[in-house]
């Protein structure tokens, strides 16, 4: 699975989450749908560079008589970059080989690394790999700037509270992705994070084949709420396989598989009745599972 990418002590959140208020604050940006990612850019005195360095032809003007395949196999070689933050210049460069739906998220990782001052401070020039920093402050700061934009781009806890308001199916973050202006991906990851419910969702690479197994599909990450890791504990599965129990899940020739009954055994070694459905993105499959009696349980107020 990948490594993480968003965890921090409490500490440094706090003081990621004051830094993005504070960009929300500045746009007006509070209750604006979709996030307004260009007003909190512009408040933040930030720019995207009206050509991309990732584009080719842009780094072949930097490589003066150099052939059009050498500035092709530069970019290769930081093919894992996205962003750009310059901070003297205040511009940000984005990929715009990335999905549309994924740019929103980058331009406000790029603008975290501007909003907050230990970012700011370190760098003239902040991109996002490995190279330029040693890798466990690399690893901090790339972790600080996707909590920053993951709080901005959701409103802090305004995704949490509509999501509550809808039924626990994986429709819900699909249809609140284009609400907030957020990629599926991104949407479906807050939505398990944030639920007051039981719920947990498997991020699958992109269907396999192979002889022995079948249809396959490697773990990319996987995300649950509180309440389901208190009471289940979380999942460690490497691969999705056709015989694993969520393996008759999996959207084989077609986009999106309909809700299907799973057992799942808790702490206790209970086992539960579960509801499992999943959804092809082309990028990714992302794999929804959360138990029937998160859905049928009733609170009773005195």
């Amino acid at each position: 699975m990948k490594a993480d990418d968003s965890s921090l002590d409490p500490e440094e959140l706090r003081a990621v989450h004051a830094a993005a208020r504070r960009a929300l604050d500045r746009a007006s940006a509070w209750g604006v749908f979709p996030t307004p990612t260009p007003v909190i850019l512009e408040a933040a005195s930030l720019k995207i560079a009206p050509r991309s360095a990732f584009d080719p032809r842009q780094i072949t003007e930097y490589l003066l008589g150099k052939a059009e395949s050498a500035a092709t196999a530069l970019k290769s070689a930081i093919a894992k970059v996205f962003g750009i933050y310059d901070a003297d210049e205040q511009l940000i460069h984005i990929d715009d080989g990335v999905h549309k739906s994924k740019q929103n998220f980058l331009k406000l990782h790029e603008a975290g690394h501007h909003e907050l001052p230990a970012h700011r401070s370190a760098f003239r020039l902040f991109h996002d790999c490995e190279k330029t920093l040693d890798p466990e402050i690399s690893d901090l700061f790339e972790r600080e700037a996707n909590n920053f934009a993951r709080f901005v781009l959701f409103q802090g806890n305004g995704y949490a509270a509509m999501a509550a308001d809808h039924k626990l199916e994986l429709r819900t973050p699909m249809k609140l992705a284009g609400k907030f202006g957020a990629s599926v991906y991104a949407s479906c990851r807050e939505f398990v994070r944030t639920h007051h419910q039981a719920c947990v969702i498997y991020i699958l690479e992109p269907i396999a084949y192979c002889e022995r197994t079948g249809a396959r599909a490697e773990v990319r990450r996987i995300e649950a709420s509180p309440s389901y890791l208190k009471q289940f504990r979380r999942p460690d599965e490497n691969v999705i396989t056709l015989d694993h129990s969520l393996g008759r899940v999996l959207p084989i020739g077609r986009k999106m598989s309909r809700p299907t009954t799973v057992s799942i055994t808790d702490r206790n070694g209970q086992a539960h009745e579960c509801i499992a459905e999943a959804f092809n993105t082309t990028f990714n499959i992302l794999l929804l599972v959360y138990p029937v009696k998160a859905l049928t349980s009733t609170t009773i107020i005195l």
